[in-house]
């Protein structure tokens, strides 16, 4: 089995909801990363065999085959082929493990893997909550999967307060984690460490390159002032992700690959896995993913240096540090989705993305990257920064 190698991994910044990409078109959007990991490579476009692109909300502009849809915006040849695929929050990371799978089984030797979500132009849900309205079908859960888990739906809200719940997180003490994701980002924007990684987004004539939501200003006033989503629980806007408009992506590479187009390993994939588990709760898969991965990778915590651990909600970070005893210096060291974004389909990539740009800048070798799912489910991605 070969070694896959991600030779290149770059983002764009993240932009509000209706904020600063909100003009722009996903595939467009989506097209400009693929332009920009060519351009960093140096590779021939020709070369690339597939790229494998993550979406969640595949409708309207973000459907009908968006990944061939973001080659065609792209300046990349039209004989390069493209799949859209769907794992909820963690579609492009996924994407990345079948680039990897493929590059690690011989059968390809360079792909891009890649994300993109536009949470202003195409809503969250609104992939079947138009044919709910339309009074087309009866969703995406029948009345058996309904009856067989004693729900009416699935909430990822619930399931994030169930998680405070669990591990007895009160309001406040998500609220200081979501103050801490903020203090982080902005830190790191303020000190230039995510110029390397970002793609800038010419927009009106002006360069999109800073993201939007970072609140420099946050304060646990004002945090304390958001109404809760669920009445009388303790979730709420200020202590969850960010809908976000935004692209990413990394060139995945075989060793005979890098030889033979001359390529800079930047990375190399060192573990996969994917696990899924209890679909109410939803959100706490990554915590046994975790420890498979480990398991798989003959690796133990402590070997990690830098982990990246989705800020879906402050619950679900804060009760995975809690359940593996990890280094919270470690986690999200440049701050999370919270303050950063979380464009969906796009934020697999992304996390990757700045996660080895922190490996590189601070000399370190190890990371570990992993998503809670919709659906109950998880990936967990290992890589060593080179």
């Amino acid at each position: 089995m070969t070694d896959a190698f991600i030779v290149a991994a770059a983002r764009t910044a993240g932009g509000r909801r209706k904020g600063a990409l909100a003009g722009v078109h996903p595939a467009d959007l989506g097209g400009m990363v693929l332009d920009a990991l060519v351009e960093r490579s140096g590779i021939d476009p020709a070369a690339i065999e597939d790229v494998i692109a993550g979406c969640v909300s595949q409708a309207g502009e973000q459907s009908f085959a968006l990944g061939r849809n973001m080659v065609l915006a792209s300046g990349l040849p039209d004989s390069v082929p493209a799949v859209t695929i769907d794992r909820q929050c963690g579609s492009s990371q996924q994407a990345l493990h079948f680039a990897a799978q493929a590059v690690m089984s011989g059968t390809q030797d360079l792909l891009i893997a890649a994300g993109v979500e536009s949470m202003t132009r195409v809503p969250m849900g609104s992939n079947y909550t138009l044919h709910a309205q339309a009074g087309m079908g009866q969703g995406p859960w029948s009345r058996r999967i309904l009856d067989r888990y004693g729900v009416s739906e699935f909430s990822q809200f619930h399931g994030a307060q169930a998680i405070a719940d669990k591990y007895g997180f009160s309001r406040e003490d998500m609220d200081r984690y979501a103050l801490e994701s903020h203090r982080r980002a902005a830190d790191a924007i303020k000190a230039g460490l995510f110029r390397e990684e970002i793609v800038p987004v010419h927009v009106d004539g002006t360069i999109f390159d800073t993201d939007e939501g970072v609140r420099f200003d946050a304060s646990p006033e004002g945090m304390a002032g958001v109404k809760p989503i669920i009445e009388g629980g303790a979730i709420t806007a200020a202590n969850a992700s960010q809908m976000t408009d935004g692209a990413s992506g990394v060139l995945v590479a075989s060793a005979q690959a890098v030889k033979d187009h001359g390529l800079t390993p930047i990375a190399r994939i060192h573990s996969l896995a994917v696990t899924a588990g209890d679909p109410v709760i939803m959100l706490e898969e990554p915590i046994p993913a975790t420890r498979k991965a480990l398991a798989r990778a003959g690796m133990k915590l402590e070997d990690i240096d830098l982990f990246e651990v989705n800020e879906a909600f402050a619950s679900i970070p804060m009760a995975w540090l809690k359940a593996l005893g990890a280094d919270p210096a470690k986690l999200n060291a440049r701050g999370g989705a919270i303050a950063l974004g979380h464009p969906l389909g796009a934020s697999g990539t992304k996390l990757m993305t700045t996660m080895i740009h922190a490996l590189r800048q601070q000399g370190k070798r190890w990371g570990l990257q992993t998503m809670c799912e919709g659906g109950g489910m998880a990936n967990v991605t290992i890589v060593e920064a080179l």
